[in-house]
């Protein structure tokens, strides 16, 4: 190869240039007509190895977190040739969030969906996602995770065991309870909440007046249906999926907080991929992610109206009230803006601000 530089002069030292090029699977020389077409193929999906790994979600099959694996599944498995198997286990069966977390960074998981909440606990910077009333709507959700500061947070991941590949949608988080309407911070007082394991999440319901709980997501309903706690707060489609409306008769949309889920793989399983197989799952996550955003609007709007079917009593929340909650919350920001850092924090509400202007 030395002699690519050189006049070439005879044709058989072309001929035999040509073919070996070919052989190599370099796509912007043409074949020697002699030169089997099928032979870059065999050689490019050397680089793909039959591979069958797991990936866990924690909501069900139908959920679109669930529909959302299926179709990152679908996308993976045609994209090499069927050589990777992915095997979907839906609905926490191979542990809750924080437990997946676990499983990843151990290497006894390949792949894994978790929402932000418990990972703060890994990495701390990730509990700017439990601030209250930052995002009014998905788009400037949208903004956020899939620009600078979402990149950035992502980028923090591999120093705690862990390979972010992109974000999908749980959604805007709104409050059930058994025993009574809520429609003021007043209302509030004295529920029992059941809150995910996270300082700032925590200290947000303290600051409402109730009873916070942290729980494992598996154990919630028999909590609920005990009356062991009062009640939970959830996305839309979680609370329809899992059934909540059977033990909580109240709904009040108070879309208090917008949380995220990562698309996570264990660096065990990451690092033995050649780069043409990280890049077939990286775009996997990323179309299967837009598929799963999409979905899972749709899916909050249908679930608001079967929830009213089902008996669930909706409660708005008025402006006036929402002010006054978020005054009552806003010490949890001021406290935690200084702990996960300011200047993360104002880059988040600097890009929110963006994408309102653009809408």
């Amino acid at each position: 190869m030395k002699k690519w530089r050189k006049k070439l002069t005879s044709y058989l030292v072309v001929s035999s240039f040509l073919v070996a090029v070919v052989g190599c699977g370099a796509q912007e020389t043409p074949q020697s007509s002699t030169q089997p077409a099928a032979q870059p193929v065999a050689t490019e999906s050397k680089s793909i190895q039959e591979r069958k790994f797991k990936l866990g979600v924690g909501l069900k099959e139908d959920h679109p977190e669930g529909l959302g694996a299926k179709k990152f599944k679908e996308i993976v498995e045609k994209n090499t040739g069927g050589k990777f198997q992915v095997d979907l286990f839906f609905n926490n069966q191979l542990g809750d969030d924080k437990q997946t977390a676990d499983n990843l960074r151990a290497g006894v998981q390949e792949l894994g969906v978790i929402s932000t909440s418990p990972l703060a606990s890994i990495v701390k910077e990730f509990g700017i996602f439990d601030f209250p009333f930052v995002f009014n709507s998905e788009k400037e959700a949208d903004a956020v995770l899939d620009g600078p500061v979402g990149k950035a947070l992502l980028d923090k991941l591999p120093a705690n065991g862990l390979i972010g590949l992109g974000y999908w949608e749980n959604g805007f988080r709104n409050l059930t309870n058994s025993k009574k309407p809520v429609a003021t911070l007043e209302d509030f007082s004295g529920l029992k909440v059941r809150t995910m394991p996270n300082p700032v999440h925590l200290d947000v319901f303290k600051a409402l007046g109730t009873n916070p709980t942290p729980m494992p997501f598996s154990e919630l309903f028999t909590a609920m249906e005990s009356k062991t706690i009062d009640g939970q707060e959830n996305p839309l489609a979680t609370i329809e999926s899992n059934a909540f409306n059977e033990v909580q008769s109240y709904l009040s949309l108070t879309k208090h907080v917008y949380t995220p889920f990562i698309f996570m793989a264990s660096p065990k399983f990451w690092d033995q991929l050649s780069d043409d197989e990280k890049k077939i799952i990286q775009d996997a996550v990323i179309e299967a992610g837009k598929y799963e955003r999409e979905l899972n609007r749709e899916q909050n709007k249908k679930s608001l109206e079967n929830l009213k079917t089902k008996g669930m009593t909706v409660t708005e929340i008025s402006n006036g009230e929402v002010a006054k909650i978020q005054s009552a919350v806003k010490p949890v920001i001021d406290k935690y803006s200084k702990e996960l850092g300011e200047e993360l924090v104002k880059q988040m509400f600097e890009e929110v601000e963006k994408a309102k202007g653009q809408q």
